[in-house]
């Protein structure tokens, strides 16, 4: 006797974010650091935290104990302990979520990590104190939620708190729109100048600085 099919579906379920990243280089290299199943947590995958870091290494004027950094949108905290890893002079990191900054706290307890500090903030909001207070940093990463066009809306926010050659790290869901097929380059974009990009999977990747 043949059996029935079943017609029961099956659903492809979607992966969610990895357990944990490692540091890649520095004093923490292959420390693993454990990432939240958060909304919108999204760690940099460690092989294109490699390649940005590289490009990082290639642009900066001296060494990294002369960096100051600021990461806006942290999430697991894999940008900013990999700059601090690396020697970094001081990195600030801020989320909004409360269990994503309590777990960023838990981190730099377990490394030691004296250098970096931790706040619970509005990314842009944080941005613009920082900036009225005459803050300024060598390198900014924003690697924020990829739906809510954040982008365009810290960009602009960056140029104030950088100081002169300094650097912004950005990932996105889609390439920034620099000078595709001939189409103008949005407003909050103009002022900065694309160094390096590259995409792997749906991360796309970019180095900038102002012109």
């Amino acid at each position: 006797m043949q059996k029935k099919k079943s017609h029961a579906p099956s659903h492809a379920r979607r992966p969610g974010p990895p357990q944990q990243v490692r540091i890649i280089g520095g004093s923490w290299k292959r420390t693993p650091l454990p990432v939240l199943d958060a909304l919108g947590l999204r760690p940099t995958p460690d092989r294109v935290r490699e390649t940005v870091f590289n490009w990082i290494q290639h642009q900066l004027p001296g060494d990294w104990d002369r960096v100051d950094c600021l990461d806006l949108f942290a999430g697991s905290g894999a940008l900013g302990f990999e700059a601090a890893s690396r020697g970094a002079h001081a990195v600030t990191m801020a989320d909004t979520a409360g269990p994503v900054v309590r777990q960023l706290d838990m981190i730099k307890a377990k490394l030691q990590a004296d250098k970096v500090t931790v706040l619970r903030a509005d990314a842009l909001a944080l941005a613009r104190d920082l900036a009225q207070r005459g803050q300024r940093f060598d390198l900014i990463f924003l690697d924020p939620p990829y739906q809510q066009d954040f982008l365009s809306q810290a960009l602009p926010l960056c140029a104030a708190l950088l100081k002169e050659g300094g650097l912004v790290y950005a990932e996105s869901g889609t390439r920034l729109p620099f000078a595709e097929e001939g189409e103008p380059v949005p407003d909050w974009l103009a002022p900065w100048q694309l160094l390096r990009a590259d995409k792997a999977g749906m991360v796309h990747y970019h180095l900038l600085k102002l012109h």
